[in-house]
């Protein structure tokens, strides 16, 4: 059946961040919904961020077009044009290789539930705001091409 029972499928709040860059992101709680429907063309998943949660480190992806909806609570979208508030039905983009970094905060007391789909072929990105960029294969690296003791999840 095409229905996804989302309460059946893994929950997680894992990130591969290194520290102290994984702080912020505790609080997000997401499902990866692409797998278990059989989708393999496109990533989608389904994320949850709890009060005073960001969605990530600010970031653009070099391959990737990421494209979310907001489905409840509220958010701030933080990117290079500054902040814009995001409530329910409300929708953003983000085209590949255009350079603009981009997270969700929630700023809110309640929740902020939201979708977002990403497609194309991961290459890698940069944070814009941190000394740090990601690889195709996974990998963190400093400006100085060294790298983080962590890996992509």
């Amino acid at each position: 059946m095409p229905k996804l029972e989302l309460d059946a499928l893994p929950l997680t709040n894992r990130t591969g961040y290194p520290a102290p860059f994984d702080d912020a992101v505790q609080g997000r709680w997401y499902r990866r919904l692409g797998p278990p429907s059989g989708l393999t063309d496109f990533g989608v998943s389904h994320v949850t961020l709890k009060p005073g949660a960001w969605s990530s480190q600010r970031h653009w992806h070099n391959g990737e077009d990421e494209f979310l909806v907001v489905v409840a609570g509220e958010a701030v979208l933080v990117d290079d044009a500054g902040e814009h508030g995001l409530v329910p039905g409300d929708c953003a983009a983000f085209p590949k290789a255009d350079g603009n970094g981009h997270h969700l905060q929630n700023r809110s007391e309640s929740d902020c539930v939201f979708v977002v789909v990403s497609a194309g072929t991961p290459l890698g990105g940069s944070y814009s705001d941190i000394d740090m960029s990601f690889t195709a294969d996974g990998r963190y690296t400093r400006s100085d091409g060294s790298d983080y003791d962590a890996h992509r999840v």
